[in-house]
């Protein structure tokens, strides 16, 4: 007997669709020589810390150990998981079938957890006999018959379930006695607060609370700016002010601050001729934008539609689980297989199907077109989010789901699309020893903006790369050398803006390119190949825990650091919140899902780094704000799970 075992039930019933059901059973599904069971995500939990420590610590009234100091660091020699408490009677039906198969296809999701989930269960019950690899990027019904074609040796996937492994270890070591280290601390000092602890989820934190301090110690500081109206043979234009490297007035930032020099700028340069000191116009082009990674639908999602990042992710994960109408939504690559290309017909042809109102696009997009998203060479373990070839009903779908879906579906057809091109021409003026500068953009071809046109995807010009306030303007013709005068001129009074507080969108952005927030150069370096905070499965899930753990609130569509969240940083050292040292982190568990760092020696570098941290909060109180008091902690209370790892919840209905 061949036997597959699946993520969730939904990925168990579309296996089984296409193998043919020929009967059912408790827990799992016949399919003539094969059996489909499934789980339900993870069937397995890591002990509590109870689990590791003595027998002879008091306890409280509700059996558990209470919380000491001395306890600390906890660093399990060998490591327990108990299978979850509504998880035994799945688990019995897995093992009654594991005793009648000959061979086991592991069928969890493509990436680190899915391959964790499933090894879980097979290490859990010794099983030795062959294990193959079924691994697919969408649950239509062709992807599951091309998956089922190309089996693989489970042990290839080795290193990705020891990442996951080194991950949920380090994870519970970071979480569990950091926060009790500090929530031990506080108690020292009076205070009744629980100070979770969280590997990715303090320095997430750390990033809201510095950018709304940021903001808040901003103040507006005005500064001014010249735009002139020049006449030339061929027509009028306006152009801004360039301020000469050394220019009295200007700030640090290059920006004029001295109105009365402004002024004086005015009256000289009014009425008087100069002349044309470059004129260039140059054809551009940009390829359509690369198919979506998770962080970036997330972003546009948010900025279009306002929607948290666990609701695009809710979103993206149902598409992709029920309606069978996109691909795995959980990746951090934009590129697609080249493979893939050939399927863009019937991928239209379904599209065209079920999206109607879309049928012109659909129709004028030429699938002979390749684009830079289709790359073998740049694409990780998933591909980008795009359509299936399924033909499911849109009516089906919630509002969130309808809007998610037409962006992922315009993203895809854009693909189809020619460049958009246009021109761009660049003028420097000058006159009165002054320079002005000038650029004009005309759209030649519209090309794959009529069907994605969106804000994100705006080309940055020149200009804007300059400082310059570029306008939306048709430049005349003109010629280096020739004369134009300069017929008013006018001081635009402007002030500085605050940075923008985060939204679901922009901090998850933030995570992904963490490099941006690392001031030292080396790690700036290292970070810049987009390591992260988190990976594009666990970012979603990390900002709600900081929502229902009132660390973080939205005001609107911001995310702000409540009181609790900002005495919560404040307490913990730079090494706990540090952004550089969690993206290196994360760096580290791609070494060892390539194997060449072994899961053994990334646990021990975790537990010599929390030793020092318990050390560190174990000597010296400090006074935690009102904000943080909370009921006192009863002794032998337990503590909830912290959310350093950011666990993907994995949930299915039966089929």
């Amino acid at each position: 007997m061949q036997l597959f075992i699946a993520e969730k039930p939904s990925a168990a019933k579309a296996i089984a669709a296409e193998l043919g059901i020929t009967g059912r059973d408790e827990g799992s599904i016949r399919c003539g020589r094969s059996v489909v069971t499934w789980c339900f995500g993870h069937l397995f939990e890591q002990a509590e810390p109870d689990a590791y420590t003595a027998d002879d610590i008091p306890r409280s009234k509700s059996g558990r150990k209470i919380w000491r100091v001395e306890d600390l660091p906890i660093v399990p020699s060998t490591w327990l998981l108990h299978p979850k408490q509504d998880a035994k009677k799945q688990l019995a039906v897995i093992g009654r079938l594991l005793k009648d198969a000959t061979e086991i296809v592991h069928a969890g999701d493509p990436d680190r957890e899915g391959q964790l989930l499933v090894d879980e269960v097979l290490e859990h019950f010794r099983t030795n006999k062959p294990v193959r690899r079924f691994w697919v990027s969408a649950q239509d019904a062709v992807s599951i018959r091309r998956g089922l074609q190309n089996l693989r040796d489970n042990a290839t996937f080795s290193g990705m379930s020891n990442a996951a492994k080194a991950r949920q270890r380090a994870d519970w070591l970071i979480g569990m006695n950091l926060s009790r280290a500090y929530t031990l601390r506080a108690q020292r000092s009076g205070s009744g607060a629980l100070l979770t602890v969280g590997r990715v989820q303090t320095p997430t934190l750390s990033l809201v609370v510095a950018r709304d301090r940021e903001v808040e110690r901003f103040t507006a500081r005005p500064y001014y700016t010249l735009e002139a109206t020049f006449a030339h043979r061929s027509g009028r234009f306006s152009a801004v002010w360039k301020p000469k490297d050394d220019q009295p007035g200007l700030d640090e930032e290059g920006r004029l601050i001295d109105p009365a020099i402004a002024d004086a700028l005015v009256t000289a340069v009014v009425n008087t001729t100069g002349h044309v000191a470059t004129y260039a116009t140059e054809a551009k082009r940009r390829a359509p934008p690369l198919a979506f990674a998770l962080s970036d639908i997330t972003v546009l999602a948010s900025q279009k539609h306002g929607y948290s990042a666990e609701q695009v992710l809710r979103a993206c994960q149902t598409l992709y689980e029920i309606h069978k109408l996109t691909s795995y939504p959980r990746t951090d690559c934009g590129y697609l297989p080249q493979s893939q290309h050939a399927d863009a017909p019937a991928v239209l042809a379904a599209l065209r199907r079920i999206n109607p109102e879309l049928e012109a696009l659909v129709d004028n997009a030429d699938p002979a077109l390749v684009s830079p998203t289709w790359n073998d060479t740049k694409v990780t373990a998933h591909h980008g989010i795009v359509p299936t070839m399924h033909v499911g009903l849109k009516s089906a779908l919630s509002a969130i789901e309808r809007n998610v879906y037409e962006l992922i579906v315009r993203r895809y057809l854009a693909q189809f699309y020619p460049d958009y091109e246009y021109l761009q021409t660049r003028v420097l003026v000058e006159l009165a020893s002054e320079t002005f500068a000038a650029t004009g953009n005309v759209v030649t071809r519209e090309g794959w903006r009529q069907v994605d046109n969106v804000e994100e995807a705006e080309p940055e010009s020149d200009s804007t790369r300059d400082g310059l306030e570029a306008k939306s303007q048709a430049l005349p013709p003109m010629c280096t050398g020739d004369d134009v005068a300069c017929s008013g001129a006018l001081r635009k009074d402007k002030h500085t803006k605050p940075p923008k507080r985060f939204t679901d969108g922009t901090l998850v952005r933030a995570m992904e390119q963490i490099h941006k927030w690392v001031s030292d150069p080396e790690h700036k370096k290292l970070l810049r190949e987009g390591d992260g905070i988190g990976t594009s499965a666990t970012r979603a899930a990390i900002l709600g825990d900081l929502k229902r753990r009132e660390f973080v609130a939205l005001q609107g569509k911001h995310v702000i650091s409540t009181p609790l969240g900002r005495a919560l940083v404040d307490a913990v050292p730079e090494a706990v919140k540090s952004a550089a040292l969690t993206a290196l982190y994360e760096r580290v568990l791609k070494d060892v899902e390539r194997g060449d760092v072994s899961l053994n020696v990334f646990v021990e570098r975790q537990a010599a780094f929390v030793t020092e941290r318990v050390a560190e909060a174990a000597h010296g109180s400090f006074t935690v704000p009102a904000a943080m008091q909370r009921p006192v902690l009863r002794k032998g209370a337990r503590h909830t799970r912290p959310a350093a790892s950011g666990r993907r919840k994995r949930q299915g209905a039966k089929p």
